[in-house]
């Protein structure tokens, strides 16, 4: 006897109709995003382009400027919730919102999902930094703020931009991608020494033995092996946040800034009062350098 699959259910009416448009619309987006990459277009079009690119980077620096100094936490978005690294992220989150830091995540599900979920847990703040995929990507329901980017190198920019450390989980090529763009942007003095946090000795004993062969032929420099602390435990890491970013970059807490003539909260700075309190004092503090 063979046994197949149901079928799954036609959509019909509004659904169907809210289907056909999403669908289009993925289609529409990377349509644009695959002729942006196949070399020059005319002046017009570019100009286009690159009026789009503005309008991602100001969304992003609009949602994200009074999120305070952040922690970002990547990893795979497929990681279910009874796997240990989910479990170990959402510690993760707690301890660095503990630590007074917002926890910054890519803002999807899995390993983002865990250490958003940690840190709203913790009482801290959470924000995610979504992205426009074909095949959709809906954030997480632990978000204090989330804005969600067109272009993955707008997203790659604010994940780094407003944070002092960076932690990461095992995940995939678009994990790795993080990880090096972090290391690179480090080890060429683009952005501070800030420190990165690989968690998952196991998952990633490959990755740094390779790091260690580009030592060792020279392609790159020994000290740029302490870049990188590899740790299974949360309390290291913490630690290590701790005496890295903490305390080499003068970090305290300080009273946020905001301006009413933007319309911008006097409590929470965003755009539009998102706290519905007359007084609250995590809305009135931030960490911030010296």
């Amino acid at each position: 006897m063979k046994y197949a699959l149901p079928e799954p259910p036609v959509p019909t009416g509004r659904a169907r109709i809210a289907a056909s448009t999403d669908k289009a619309l993925a289609c529409v987006c990377a349509e644009a995003d695959r002729r942006m990459l196949e070399g020059p277009r005319s002046r017009t079009s570019e100009f286009v382009q690159l009026l789009r690119v503005m309008r991602d980077f100001l969304r992003g620096f609009r949602v994200l400027h009074f999120v305070g100094p952040c922690v970002t936490m990547f990893g795979s978005a497929r990681t279910r919730e009874d796997d240990p690294h989910y479990q170990l992220a959402r510690e993760m989150g707690a301890a660095i919102a503990r630590l007074g830091f917002t926890v910054m995540t890519g803002g999807g599900p899995g390993i983002m999902e865990a250490a958003n979920r940690g840190a709203k847990e913790a009482g801290g703040r959470s924000v995610g930094c979504n992205i426009e995929l074909p095949f959709e990507q809906k954030p997480n329901a632990y978000l204090d703020r989330c804005v969600t980017m067109h272009y993955f190198f707008v997203r790659k920019t604010l994940l780094v931009k407003y944070s002092y450390a960076f932690v990461v989980f095992p995940g995939g090529a678009g994990t790795v991608d993080e990880l090096f763009e972090a290391l690179t942007l480090i080890q060429t003095g683009k952005i501070e020494n800030f420190p990165i946090i690989v968690v998952g000795i196991d998952y990633w004993r490959e990755m740094v033995g390779f790091i260690e062969k580009m030592a060792r032929v020279g392609t790159i420099s020994t000290k740029d092996l302490d870049l990188i602390f590899v740790t299974d435990s949360a309390d290291d890491a913490i630690e290590h946040i701790r005496n890295k970013a903490i305390t080499p970059f003068g970090l305290k807490p300080a009273v946020r800034r905001h301006l009413p003539l933007l319309g911008e909260c006097g409590l929470c700075g965003t755009e539009q009062c998102c706290c519905g309190e007359s007084n609250s004092a995590s809305h009135n503090l931030q960490r911030r350098p010296l």
